[in-house]
């Protein structure tokens, strides 16, 4: 369930949302916040008519996600990311514009991987963007074999140094 030796760096975080188009995403969904480094990101650039779904299936770090933030704008959720689509019908957003993710998907099995991404690619509205960040480029392949444009970034300002896939949707 964690991927990671440490928190992402302030660095990681600006890797990750530089891409993203806070001006015009109104939902914005989070995958695997942790401690919620990237969220409180994510909260300080968000417009104040955006939602923010965060989900978070460790039991500890959901509890300290809910303590950490109390604002009406984001909506933990304490489920698998499998489940995306459910929650944004539940909060009748239908489909992301952006979906940010600290997933550990090198250490999933294949499977979950592949349900994870084509559940991460279905919730996106068409040419949503997916932002994924890993310590190796393992799953480059398999963000290609989803998405229809993968591109790389790199940080070296990160224990470990971390690659951050920015991705768009198929068609």
């Amino acid at each position: 369930m964690v991927g990671a030796i440490s928190s992402s760096s302030k660095y990681l975080g600006a890797k990750m949302l530089d891409k993203v188009d806070f001006d015009n995403s109104r939902v914005l969904v989070e995958l695997g916040p942790g401690t919620g480094v990237f969220t409180q990101l994510i909260i300080d650039k968000m417009s104040a008519d955006s939602i923010l779904l965060v989900f978070e299936l460790n039991d500890h770090f959901f509890e300290q996600l809910t303590k950490r933030f109390n604002d009406p704008r984001v909506h933990l959720i304490h489920d698998t990311a499998e489940n995306i689509q459910e929650y944004l019908d539940k909060h009748n957003l239908h489909k992301a514009d952006v979906i940010i993710s600290s997933l550990p998907l090198a250490v999933f099995p294949r499977d979950l991987r592949n349900r994870l991404l084509t559940a991460s690619h279905d919730a996106l509205k068409e040419n949503g963007t997916y932002v994924q960040f890993q310590y190796s480029l393992q799953s480059w392949k398999n963000l290609e074999r989803t998405f229809r444009k993968v591109s790389i970034g790199f940080t070296m300002l990160n224990l470990p140094p971390a690659f951050v896939y920015t991705c768009l949707k198929k068609s």
